[in-house]
């Protein structure tokens, strides 16, 4: 079984990418996913705290949880008008 070793944001690769004690990685394209689940700038506020803060807690909601419906919950739109 393999073992999460570290977790971090690549600023050169734009990916957070996740390292495992098997030597595999996973990198995930933050540019990618906020394209695809962020419908406004709060939306996407709300993402690039989570890669510069909590990059963990990122991959975690991309890989394992569904976070158009975070974003909904945890992000409020409200018009100017």
């Amino acid at each position: 079984m393999k073992h999460l070793i570290s977790c971090e944001f690549n600023f050169d690769t734009v990916c957070v990418e996740l390292r495992f004690s098997d030597g595999s990685m996973i990198a995930i394209d933050t540019i990618a996913v906020e394209n695809e689940v962020a419908d406004n700038m709060y939306q996407r506020s709300e993402l690039d705290y989570l890669i510069y803060n909590a990059p963990l807690e990122y991959a975690d909601l991309v890989l394992n949880g569904d976070p158009e419906k975070y974003l909904k919950t945890a992000t409020e739109y409200k018009s100017l008008n």
